[in-house]
Order: structure tokens, then C-alpha cells, then sequence
């Protein structure tokens, strides 16, 4: 028999431990318990209440408590909200990281200081140096909630250099800056404003890398959706996830402007099999990016905005668009042209192409996930897969030859089976992959290899 829900309403909501912190940041997370009715209606309230906290990551602890009202006002009662905050709101971490891929190394560092302002923000501050000429910088600062605004905001500026000359020939320079909004977790509105230089310094490019020198600017919103019912990121076994973002390129009258539409979708499920705490991951993506304006038939869209398949990379965990292919090295699947030969003698530039990447792409994979009969595996949940994958990708400039049987014929595919070691940190594939099915001038990596995601 259920029990009678007992009529109850909030008369008052007290603050206490907030030092840096204003009131009005955690009476907006408590807004909602002042409309309730009911004792069962304040008590999930209260719940939500507590994992928005939690997503705030301003507090060390904090505790609701309930205290019956006034006197004169039966049927009430008070919330009473304690909060710790931490004696250092600031962090840093720095950390050299290695990419198996392309056997370099990365210095990096991260400098966060919360709540400055004591509206519940993070700012923070990010570079990255690698010894394969790439750098990073970016700052920027997000708030979790701004006065009655039902999302929260944030804003960054980055500046990127990257060497691309390995595998396309070019070197990339972008700064730009971003602003937007997330609510839920689920939503997210930005606007984002790039100029963009690539250079050939080698002078070897190929003919539509050459007709992409030089400045560009990207001025285009986008928005994105995800939704994430899996009972973990690092190993799911049941549930569902789904991302989509859409992105609209070229708002503004400059003539430089990149323009564009872009479209992602990503899905996949997970499905327990009941023996030794077995999951079938099962997922798919897919990408276009289609040019848009006067003359967008004869267009072609900006390299640093197609799709490129390959790299280390971790099927299940991440929801990360048309980009994960595991046997192929990074940029190592899809239209490739040979660079132009210069009079050097250097042997070695004959032959050489560069990766182009395309306008659409698809992939999907199947996952199996078990324990092994060790118990020293199974308390820290280390587990064995076997996977296998397969995807395709294209240039819309070649749709004119483009059949369906071409289209099929040119999916890759390659399977294999790995060690999964989960870690609050990342996720830690040791895998050994066999390419099943590749182009002519695709790049193989075969045999053993290592993919982190983060959880």
C-alpha cells in the first residue's frame, strides 16, 4: 500500500559556508523546490538540485537539510544549504604526453582558478608545445549559471599553429574566439569567429592544396545535442548514446568567408549478455559538409573543415563524429594527389600525396567486451574486446563518377582484439589490429598498438 504524499511547501531557503560564493548562484540551482507542493515534490528537487551542484565544481561537500517553518505557518518548512569551499580555488597540471601514432612527444599545461568572481565561473588557461612544431594556447572562462539565464555561458580565445606538412602538405595558423551557451548538458549554442592562414613553406604541395593558400575567415554557429544513457563512458554494457550538431558557415557579407553547412551524427548502444559480464557495443557515424553561395557547385570546401579518418583512436567510449577507422595511421584513408615534384634530387618526394579528406564520411563498429578468469583483473574491471570496424570516405567533387557500387566497394574494414584498462584519467587500449580491406594509396598500420580516450 502507498503511502499519502504530505502537502508541503518551501517557506524559506538559507545559505550558510559561502565566502567567495553569492547567494544568488545557489538559490538558482534551489529555484525550483520554492514551486513545489508536496514532501515527495521537495525531496526530487532536492536530488536535482544536488547533481547540479556537483556539475558546478565549485564546492568541496555541501549538505541539504530541512527544518520545519514558522509557527504561524503550518504545512512549511526551511532548506538549509551548508557548503564547503575549497581553501585553493586554483589547479594546475602539466604533463608530457607521447602520440604512438606519430612517435611524438607534447608538453602540456593547464592552469584552472574557480569561483574568482564568486559566480560559481572557471577560468582557465591552456597551452601545449609539441616537437613536431604544433602549439596551443587558449584561454577562457565558463559560468555554470548567470542570474535567471536558463543555461550557462561561456566564452575562449585560441590561437593554434600546427604543422600538417607530413600528411597534406601545408602548415596551419588559427586564432579565433568562441562564445555560447549549454543547457542541461544536452544543448549547446556557440558562435565562433577564425581567421586562418595555411602555408606551404616546402613549396612541394599538390594542385588543390596550392588553391587553398593564404587567409580565410570562418564566422559560423552551430549547434549540438547529445544525449547519454549508458551506465558508463569508459565501459558501457547497457543503454544508449546520441550526438548531432549542425553548423551553418559564412555569416557575414567579407568575401573571405569560408561557407558552408555541416552536419554530424553519431549513435550507438550497448546490450548486456548475462555471462561474464559480457556487452555488444554496437555503433555508427556519419558526416557532410556541403558548400553553400554563388557558384557553390564549382566550390570546394575548406581543408580544415572536411572530415579525415585514421589514427589512434578508441571505438567505444567516444562520441566523436565520422573519424574513427583503427588499423589506418592518421590521415591515412580518402582522396589523396600527388605533391608537386621539385628539381631537388630528393628521391624521396617522388610519389609522395597528400591527404585531401572528404566532404562525406561514414563508419561503424561492433564490440565485444568480457572479463577474464582472473580475479586480480576483475577487482580493477582490466578486460578483454574483440572488435571490428569499417567506414568510408569521399569527395562530393567526384559525385558526378560516383556510382553505388564504387561507393561500396570502397568501405575499409579491419578487425582485432586488445586489453582494456579503465582508469578514472582515460581509457587504455592495448589492441592488435588486422587490416581486412584497404585503397591503394591508404596508409596501414598494422600489429600491436595504444588508444586513450578520456572517460
Amino acid at each position: 500500500m502507498e503511502k499519502e504524499d504530505v502537502n508541503v511547501r518551501v517557506h524559506d531557503i538559507q545559505i550558510k559556508g559561502n565566502k567567495r560564493t553569492k547567494d544568488w548562484v545557489i538559490e538558482s540551482v534551489l529555484g525550483k523546490m520554492k514551486e513545489a507542493t508536496t514532501l515527495q515534490d521537495i525531496l526530487l528537487e532536492a536530488a536535482k538540485a544536488s547533481v547540479q551542484m556537483e556539475r558546478m565544481d565549485v564546492f568541496e561537500r555541501w549538505v541539504i537539510n530541512f527544518d520545519v517553518g514558522p509557527p504561524e505557518l503550518p504545512g512549511t518548512t526551511n532548506v538549509i544549504v551548508e557548503v564547503v569551499e575549497p581553501e585553493r580555488p586554483y589547479s594546475c597540471n602539466v604533463g608530457m604526453f607521447s602520440r604512438p601514432e606519430s612517435r611524438k612527444w607534447s608538453l602540456e599545461g593547464t592552469l584552472k582558478w574557480k569561483n574568482l568572481l564568486g559566480y560559481g565561473e572557471t577560468w582557465d588557461g591552456t597551452g601545449c608545445y609539441g616537437w613536431d612544431s604544433t602549439a596551443e594556447n587558449s584561454v577562457g572562462v565558463n559560468f555554470p549559471r548567470f542570474r535567471t539565464w536558463p543555461a550557462g555561458f561561456f566564452t575562449r580565445v585560441s590561437l593554434l599553429s600546427q604543422d600538417w606538412h607530413k600528411y597534406s602538405s601545408y602548415k596551419e595558423r588559427l586564432l579565433g574566439v568562441s562564445t555560447g551557451l549549454i543547457h542541461d548538458n544536452n544543448h549547446e549554442l556557440s558562435y565562433n569567429l577564425t581567421w586562418r592562414n595555411l602555408a606551404d613553406p616546402s613549396h612541394r604541395a599538390s594542385k588543390t592544396v596550392r588553391g587553398q593558400l593564404g587567409h580565410s575567415l570562418l564566422s559560423a554557429v552551430k549547434y549540438s545535442y547529445r544525449l547519454d544513457t549508458r551506465d558508463s563512458s569508459v565501459r558501457p554494457t547497457e543503454g544508449f548514446a546520441f550526438s548531432t550538431s549542425s553548423q551553418i558557415a559564412g555569416l557575414g557579407p567579407d568575401a573571405r568567408l569560408s561557407r558552408f553547412f555541416r552536419q554530424e551524427l553519431d549513435f550507438r548502444f550497448a546490450v548486456p549478455l548475462g555471462v561474464f559480464n559480457a556487452a555488444l557495443n554496437l555503433g555508427t557515424s556519419a558526416g557532410l559538409i556541403v558548400p553553400w553561395g554563388k557558384d557553390f557547385l564549382s566550390k570546394s570546401t575548406p581543408l580544415s573543415d572536411r572530415f579525415y579518418m585514421g589514427g589512434p583512436s578508441c571505438l567505444v567510449s567516444e562520441l566523436r563524429g565520422p573519424f574513427s577507422l583503427v588499423g589506418f595511421r592518421t590521415r591515412g584513408v580518402g582522396p589523396r594527389e600527388l605533391r608537386r615534384l621539385v628539381k631537388s634530387g630528393n628521391e624521396e618526394e617522388v610519389g609522395k600525396r597528400d591527404t585531401l579528406g572528404g566532404d562525406f564520411a561514414i563508419n561503424g563498429f561492433a564490440d565485444l567486451s568480457f572479463d577474464l578468469p582472473l580475479k586480480f583483473l576483475k577487482e580493477h574491471d582490466i578486460h578483454a574486446h574483440v572488435f571490428a570496424c569499417s567506414g568510408n570516405i569521399l569527395s562530393l567533387a567526384d559525385r558526378k563518377n560516383m556510382t553505388a557500387q564504387k561507393f561500396f566497394s570502397g568501405f575499409r574494414s579491419s578487425v582485432g582484439a586488445g586489453l582494456v584498462i579503465p582508469t578514472r584519467m582515460f581509457r587504455l587500449e592495448i589492441n592488435y589490429c588486422r587490416v581486412l580491406k584497404y585503397q591503394e594509396n591508404d596508409r596501414v598500420r598494422k600489429g600491436f598498438q595504444l588508444c586513450f580516450s578520456p572517460p
